[in-house]
């Protein structure tokens, strides 16, 4: 039986060393050296401080709407809403959000519609969205806050972060950093 125990003791003893301390250890330092030092990617706008990496709602039409979340935007409880696209709740959900969408805005058709403005992301908390959705949004913007469309298109060109390598992924926008820079264009005062 010793010859059994006391490997067995070594083993634990060197697995909880392992992954109770160096690995948590190691992560922690990845994390300090990253942009934010591991606390998030954080933006200062007007005494505010924002959260860039996690998706934030907007939903006023003087705003780029975000992508929808699952969760409430609740970092806490990042998930996806886990329903396919056979369950009827959620097809109900994507048809409410699409009608949503068709009425403020009035001039796009279903087929202009991108798919991240009408269903949330697998985590729920996406902070980007495509191209497309920020453009099909440009004529209810430019009309609420009387604004020329060239120079919200110009925003736009300005914000798409392009894939890396010119390769990998696809081209998207933050949508928190388009809000806050639509602001600033047009002299708003806050970004929600």
């Amino acid at each position: 039986m010793k010859s059994h125990v006391i490997p067995a003791l070594k083993i634990t003893f060197f697995l909880l060393l392992l992954l109770a301390v160096a690995y948590p250890t190691l992560v922690w330092s990845i994390a300090k050296l990253s942009s934010g030092g591991g606390e998030g990617q954080t933006l200062k706008h007007k005494a505010n401080t924002y959260y860039s990496n996690i998706g934030q709602s907007f939903t006023q039409d003087r705003y780029f709407w975000s992508r929808p979340s699952a969760v409430g935007y609740n970092a806490a409880g990042s998930a996806g809403s886990n329903k396919g696209p056979s369950n009827e709740d959620y097809l109900a959900e994507v048809r409410e959000r699409m009608n949503t969408l068709l009425a403020q805005n009035p001039g796009i058709s279903i087929s202009e519609i991108p798919v991240d403005l009408i269903t949330a992301s697998g985590s729920g908390l996406d902070p980007h969205f495509s191209v497309q959705a920020a453009k099909v949004q440009v004529d209810r913007i430019a009309r609420i806050r009387q604004l020329p469309k060239d120079k919200l298109l110009a925003l736009i060109d300005t914000h798409t972060e392009r894939p890396l390598w010119e390769m990998l992924g696809p081209e998207k926008i933050n949508v928190l950093k388009l809000n806050i820079a639509l602001d600033n264009l047009s002299g708003s005062q806050s970004v929600r």
